[in-house]
């Protein structure tokens, strides 16, 4: 390995050191629940780094519903505060931000909407069902330094059979199959390093849980 190539590799390993940190969670209120995630950042070179987060989703559905009845239910995550350094080096903005959830069971999703959200960048966020999933994408950029709130997945379902369960929770059962993704974009030397990463809940617990009777 040349002297160039090693003194280029230590700061890419402190790039992914750096997605580390991306994301500073807010605490989940009382009424809420925290997700606690598995995550891996992956620079362009050097090895995979794995991390910890904790985020705080605030869920709201009702308790019964009767069989093929309507219901609304609400996913919002808590503000997140993208660091404007780590350890020395600038995190210039995340971007790319997509958030996952199965369809819920037992019922039907008759509308997908997104309300609210701040300090999201240029981007303009979309909801989609696809493969199954609700899939949340927020483009951004999101600067270092900038707090912001993910808008609201708003769902209007159809319940089901009397007796079924409708639930709600995150995807994601590993780093390969992912809940949430972004990007981090952090200058490095003379170029911007991009990081992917991915999380996934673990343990994952129900967010929402619907009686149809």
């Amino acid at each position: 390995m040349s002297p160039r190539s090693a003194h280029i590799r230590l700061p890419m390993a402190a790039a992914a050191a750096l997605a580390l940190t991306c994301l500073a969670m807010g605490p989940a209120s009382a009424a809420g629940t925290t997700l606690d995630l598995d995550c891996q950042a992956s620079p362009p070179i050097g090895s995979a780094q794995q991390f910890d987060l904790s985020a705080g989703v605030d869920a709201v559905a009702p308790e019964t519903v009767a069989p093929g009845g309507a219901l609304s239910v609400t996913l919002a995550t808590e503000p997140m505060t993208v660091p404007g350094s780590v350890s020395g080096y600038t995190v210039k903005s995340i971007k790319d931000i997509t958030l996952k959830a199965p369809l819920p069971t037992n019922a039907t999703v008759t509308g997908t909407r997104l309300t609210g959200g701040s300090g999201l960048g240029s981007g303009t966020p979309s909801v989609r069902v696809s493969g199954g999933e609700i899939i949340m994408s927020v483009p951004g950029p999101i600067g270092g330094g900038k707090t912001f709130t993910l808008p609201a997945l708003n769902l209007d379902l159809t319940a089901g059979a009397s007796g079924g369960v409708i639930e709600t929770r995150l995807s994601g059962t590993s780093y390969g199959s992912p809940g949430l993704t972004f990007t981090a974009s952090v200058p490095i030397l003379f170029v911007t390093v991009s990081v992917p990463t991915s999380c996934y809940p673990s343990p994952n617990p129900v967010l929402t849980s619907t009686a149809i009777s």
